[in-house]
C-alpha cells in the first residue's frame, strides 16, 4: 500500500492526461506484484527462522525434561536431600528427601534459610554458620561440612552437606545448590570402631591380627599388633608385621600345637590353647592363646584375630598350689597315721591300765600316801581314756567322707532323741515347742542327725539359766532348695564377740562347768559338714542361743 501511494504521487508529478491513466494502472500492478514477491520472500525467511527457533526450543525442553528425570532418578538413588538456595531473596527449595529422610510433611517445610539453620543442632549451629558464610564471602565454588540436623520427631541425625556456589558475571554469589546425606549409621559405626580401637590399644592383653589367606603357609602373616604385644614380647610392630607368629612362639609349643592350629585354620574354627612363648631377649613366658576367625559383611573370611594373655604368674601360682597340695596331702596322711596310732595303738595299753586299776580296787591299801597316789593314777587314767574315746569319735567322722545316706523323716529322728532324753526332760522339765513339717525328708545319715540333736539338747539342758525356766524351740522347714533346722534355747548364752571364731573348735570351753569338755559342738559341726550341710550360731549372754542347720534337699 505504501508503494502504491508513493507511485501514484510520482505519476501525478511526471505525467498528465491519458498518459497518467495508462502508466498509473500498469505501474500499480507492477508495484503490487513486486510487493507480493518481496513479502512472500520475507515471510518465507521468517518461517524458516521461526522453525529453527521452535526446533531449538523443543530440543531445549527435551534436554530440560531429561535433565529433570535424571535429577529425580539420582535423588532417589542416592537418598540425598537436595536443596536450592536463592541467596539474594533468601528463597529456599527442598526436594522430597526432606520428607523421606527427616520425616517432615510438605506443609511443614520452610522456604527460607532460617528454617534450615533453626534445625541444626545448637552445638553445631555457630560453627557451621561461620564456615558457610565465610565460604560465601570467599566466593569459592565448593563447600562441605558435617553437622546434626533435627528430624520431625525431635531426634537428630548426623549429615554430610555439600554445596556448590553459583555467581553472576561480576563474581557475586547469587545461588547455592547442595545435597544433604544421612551419615548417622556411618557415625555410629565410626564411634563403635573408635571404642574398639581404644579397647584394643589400651588392653593389657596382646592382640594380633593376621591375614586370612595362608598361601600354603602353616600360619598366616601378621598385619597388626597392639602396644600390649610389644610390651609383652619385646618385639616392635615393624619387626613382626608381614611375618609368621612362630617367631615368638617356643619350639615346644610349635611342635605340640602346630598340627592342631593348622587344622583349626583350615576349618576356620576358633582355637584356644596354652603355650610357652619366647620374648625378644630369649626369656620364656606362658600365654593363654586364642585365635578367632573374622568375617566381613558378605560372610567371607577376611582375617584372624588372636588374643594372648600372659599367664606366667598364674602358672607359677599353680605350681606353688600343686606343691602346697602335695605337702598338705602328706601332712594329712601323717596326721591320720598319728590319729590311728593315738586312737588304736594306745587303746590296748590303756585298757590294760584300766583293768589293773580295777583289780587293785579289791586289794586293801593301808598306806595313805599309796592310796592317794593310786586314786590320782586312777583319775588320770580315766581322763586319758575319755580323751582317747573322744579322739576315736573325731577320727571316725573325719575318716569317713562317703557315709551311708538314707531318706529320713525328721519327725521320727526327733522321737528317738526324746526317748533317749526322757530322764533328763522329766528331771528338768523344760518347756518344749516343736514345729516340724511332716513331709520333710532328708537324704542324710540318720545316726549323725540323732547325734547332732542329742548334743544340742544336752547342751541346752546343761547350760540352762538358773534364773528362769528352760525353753527349747525346735523347727524344720523348707526354704527354696534347702531344708532348715532351727534349735533355740533361752539358756546362759555365749559371748560371740570374744568366742565367735572358736565356738566350733576342738576342746574349746566357754563356761567353767566341771563336765564341760569342749567336744560337742566340734562333733556337731563335723557331722553337719560331712553330710554336706552348714551350721551357724547366734547367741547373746544371759539371753540364749540359736543354732541354724541347713541341708540341701
Amino acid at each position: 500500500m505504501f508503494l502504491a501511494i508513493l507511485s501514484h504521487k510520482l505519476l501525478i508529478h511526471f505525467f498528465t492526461g491519458n498518459n497518467y491513466q495508462t502508466y498509473s494502472l500498469s505501474a500499480n500492478l507492477t508495484i503490487i506484484l513486486i510487493s507480493g514477491i518481496i513479502f512472500n520472500y520475507i515471510i518465507s525467511k521468517n518461517n524458516i527462522r521461526s522453525n529453527k527457533i521452535f526446533e531449538k526450543l523443543r530440543q531445549n525442553n527435551e534436554e530440560i525434561k531429561a535433565s529433570n528425570e535424571r535429577y529425580d532418578i539420582v535423588a532417589k538413588a542416592t537418598s540425598d536431600t537436595i536443596w536450592d538456595w536463592q541467596i539474594l531473596n533468601d528463597d529456599f527449595i527442598w526436594n522430597k528427601g526432606i520428607q523421606g529422610v527427616f520425616g517432615y510433611k510438605k506443609e511443614d517445610v520452610g522456604e527460607t534459610s532460617k528454617w534450615w539453620f533453626d534445625r541444626i543442632h545448637p552445638e553445631d549451629s555457630i560453627k557451621m554458620s561461620i564456615k558457610l558464610y565465610s565460604f560465601i564471602e570467599q566466593k569459592t565454588e565448593k563447600w562441605q561440612d558435617e553437622y546434626r540436623f533435627k528430624c520431625a520427631d525431635g531426634s537428630y541425625k548426623y549429615v554430610f552437606d555439600r554445596g556448590f556456589l553459583v555467581k553472576d558475571d561480576y563474581g557475586n554469589a547469587i545461588r547455592m545448590i547442595g545435597a544433604i546425606q544421612d551419615i548417622t549409621k556411618q557415625k555410629e559405626e565410626e564411634q563403635r570402631l573408635k571404642l574398639l580401637e581404644t579397647v584394643i590399644t589400651q588392653t593389657k592383653d596382646s592382640v594380633i591380627i593376621t591375614e586370612a589367606e595362608r598361601s600354603n603357609r602353616a600360619i598366616p602373616k601378621i598385619v597388626f599388633v597392639n602396644p600390649a604385644f610389644s610390651e609383652m614380647t619385646g618385639f616392635e610392630a615393624s619387626e613382626v608385621i608381614g611375618k609368621s607368629p612362630t617367631i615368638f612362639m617356643g619350639r615346644r609349643s610349635v611342635k605340640n600345637e602346630i598340627s592342631k592350629l593348622s587344622k583349626a585354620l583350615r576349618r576356620k574354627e576358633e582355637f584356644k590353647f596354652e603355650t610357652l612363648n619366647h620374648r625378644k631377649d630369649g626369656g620364656e613366658y606362658w600365654v593363654n592363646f586364642s585365635m578367632i576367625p573374622i568375617t566381613n559383611k558378605e560372610g567371607e573370611h577376611s582375617h584372624w584375630i588372636s588374643i594372648q594373655r600372659d599367664i606366667s604368674e598364674e602358672k607359677k601360682q599353680e605350681k606353688e598350689k600343686e606343691q602346697l597340695i602335695r605337702e598338705l596331702t602328706q601332712n594329712n596322711k601323717d596326721l591320720k597315721q598319728f590319729s590311728y596310732i593315738t586312737s588304736h595303738n594306745l587303746r590296748a595299753p590303756l585298757s590294760n591300765l584300766t583293768g589293773l586299776l580295777n583289780l587293785m580296787q579289791d586289794i586293801p591299801v593301808e598306806s595313805p600316801e599309796l592310796k592317794e597316789i593310786l586314786n590320782g593314777f586312777s583319775t588320770s587314767t580315766h581322763l586319758l581314756n575319755e580323751t582317747i574315746n573322744d579322739l576315736v569319735k573325731v577320727v571316725i567322722i573325719k575318716d569317713n567322707p562317703s557315709i551311708q545316706k538314707e531318706e529320713v523323716l525328721i519327725k521320727d529322728v526327733f522321737e528317738n532323741v526324746f526317748n533317749q532324753l526322757t530322764f533328763l526332760i522329766s528331771l528338768h522339765k523344760p518347756i518344749l515347742k516343736i514345729e516340724l513339717e511332716k513331709v520333710t525328708i532328708l537324704n542324710i545319715n540318720k545316726a549323725y542327725l540323732e547325734s547332732i540333736l542329742l548334743n544340742l539338747f544336752t547342751n541346752a539342758i546343761k547350760y540352762r539359766s538358773p534364773k528362769r525356766t528352760l525353753r527349747i524351740f525346735v523347727s524344720s522347714k523348707e526354704a527354696g532348695e534347702n531344708i532348715v533346722l532351727t534349735f533355740k534355747d533361752n539358756g546362759i548364752g555365749i559371748d560371740l564377740e570374744r568366742n565367735k571364731d572358736k565356738i566350733f573348735g576342738l576342746y574349746q570351753r566357754f563356761h567353767n562347768y566341771p563336765d564341760s569338755k569342749g567336744l560337742g559342738l566340734y562333733l556337731v559341726k563335723s557331722q553337719v559338714e560331712t553330710m554336706g550341710g552348714s551350721i551357724s550360731v547366734e547367741s547373746e549372754v544371759d539371753k540364749g542361743t540359736t543354732f541354724t542347720i541347713t541341708f540341701k534337699k
